[in-house]
């Protein structure tokens, strides 16, 4: 009764949220001002609240750094199970164990005070705070969501693989590549899910590094918005105007879009153990 009333509990304070944001998105429909929100262009002070920059720099940001950080966590975990000498295995697993307790604020100071001047000064384009830069510091963010989802779904796959595999002559890589990471579809697909739902939420690494710029970036190099990073700006500036409304629509689009990144995760769970149960 008492797991039964917590989990009743906390689905309460998930609606009530979605049912506050929905009730302060609404003055934007009675205004018949919703429409300009998915326009290109932010410019409160002339009238128009587009927030689309703002969605296409959240996944633009989000989708780059997965890029960088989803490879990269897979080579550890292989390194971790077999490629790597055992004797670094552990460091390995410590230092990404510590990457876990390491407050996001301090990843954007590293970022601003190294990574930004070294990308303005390498690259001489812009000012370095950029898509580039934020990109590479959310990577990093990211990275040890990847590898423990991925690490504990073939710490439970290995070694029921590992024997057979040796007794008929399997190498080491071919067993991960071809057997074990096959079989370890659901960590796979997690990490990315949850490791995109990750990158999608954070606020600090988008504020501090990426500039900021309310726009469609041209390249890499560029400034962009996110709209975590939005409502953390406009908020601390604005409390009653519609400025202050189109936030809530910002805030909606990512209670969408976490919800979704859970249902998902949701659906693969309960196919893999479907699967699971047949097998």
């Amino acid at each position: 009764m008492l797991f039964q009333g917590s989990a009743v509990f906390s689905a309460l304070i998930v609606l009530a949220l979605f049912g506050f944001l929905v009730y302060f998105t609404l003055p934007l429909f009675s205004e018949g001002q919703f429409t300009e929100l998915f326009s290109w262009h932010w410019r409160p002070f002339h009238g128009e609240f587009g927030i689309l920059p703002m969605i296409v720099g959240t996944v633009l940001l989000a989708i780059s750094a997965m890029l960088i950080a989803y490879p990269v966590g897979l080579g550890i975990c292989l390194f971790i199970h077999g490629l790597g000498p055992t004797w670094l295995v552990r460091p390995v697993l410590f230092l990404v164990y510590g990457m876990t307790g390491i407050p996001t604020v301090i990843y954007g100071f590293v970022a601003v005070f190294l990574l930004v001047p070294l990308l303005r000064t390498t690259l001489a384009h812009g000012t370095g705070f950029s898509l580039l830069a934020a990109s590479l510091t959310l990577s990093i963010l990211v990275l040890p969501t990847i590898v423990l989802l991925i690490n504990t779904q073939l710490q439970q796959i290995v070694p029921r693989l590992r024997l057979t595999t040796e007794a008929l002559g399997i190498s080491r890589i071919h067993e991960l590549t071809r057997i074990s990471l096959p079989s370890a579809s659901y960590g796979l697909l997690a990490a990315a899910i949850l490791g995109f739902g990750r990158a999608v939420g954070d606020t600090l690494i988008a504020l501090m590094v990426a500039g900021n710029a309310a726009q469609i970036p041209g390249t890499a190099f560029d400034s962009i918005r996110t709209l975590t990073a939005h409502i953390a700006l406009v908020v601390a500036t604005d409390s009653q105007s519609t400025i202050y409304h189109s936030l809530f629509a910002a805030g909606l689009i990512l209670f969408m879009t976490t919800t979704t990144v859970n249902l998902l995760l949701h659906q693969i769970r309960r196919r893999s153990s479907r699967e699971g149960q047949s097998a």
